[in-house]
């Protein structure tokens, strides 16, 4: 996992987007007075879909919107592993490790990273990654989440090949990697519960012939 610590070259100062700045404001004001803390989170969440990362001015620059301390926002930066404290690739991925996915082949994938891209947290051309915990998405390992998407089902050859794709600019559809898999279902066709007679009513009871029921009232 990548250091919590902010990265050592630091911009020399950090500015919202207009439209960032707006939505920033929309924030705030979902908090009563004296609550506007609570927005740090989507704050510095906005800052880094901006900037790719979480730099010390833009930390600086939240806690003065919010009339809150420098230091807790640090402290929330730096807790939640979600927040990136070096800048990142355009497309940054990142790599479960986890029991799971290390069992179908992660460590495999991590192989795949070192030889595309390099070192981890290192930057090569649009593309860095970092070995992370648990995604959640067990039942589709091994995977990465690649930005904001989810890859699943990755072998060595489809992981580098996805790789190569967004290294050169090219829309990779992101999901289950298996053609023979449909989202998370089992490889394959269905094996179980495949009578038809289940889902169009025949085999149903009338609701006067099940236990406990009491007969239909009538006026």
């Amino acid at each position: 996992m990548a250091s919590r610590k902010p990265a050592t070259n630091q911009p020399a100062s950090f500015q919202w987007s207009e439209e960032n700045a707006k939505w920033c404001e929309t924030q705030v004001a979902k908090f009563p007075d004296g609550r506007q803390a609570s927005a740090v989170i989507p704050m510095l969440w906005r800052a880094q879909k901006q900037e790719g990362w979480i730099s010390i001015p833009a930390m600086e620059t939240i806690a003065k919107q919010l009339d809150m301390p420098y230091i807790r926002v640090y402290e929330v930066a730096t807790f939640y592993t979600m927040f990136n404290l070096a800048p990142v690739g355009e497309f940054f991925v990142q790599l479960c490790g986890t029991t799971p996915c290390m069992l179908r082949g992660a460590e495999e994938l991590k192989e795949v990273c070192r030889e595309k891209i390099g070192p981890e947290m290192a930057i090569n051309g649009k593309l860095s990654w970092l070995e992370v915990e648990c995604l959640g998405a067990c039942c589709n390992a091994p995977m990465a989440q690649i930005n904001d998407y989810y890859y699943e089902d990755l072998t060595p050859e489809n992981f580098g090949a996805i790789l190569d794709k967004l290294q050169a600019g090219e829309h990779v559809e992101p999901g289950t990697q298996n053609p023979n898999r449909h989202t998370s279902d089992p490889e394959g066709e269905n094996t179980t519960l495949t009578d038809e007679s289940l889902y169009d009513g025949s085999m149903a009871r009338p609701i006067d012939k099940l236990p406990n029921s009491e007969p239909a009232k009538t006026e």
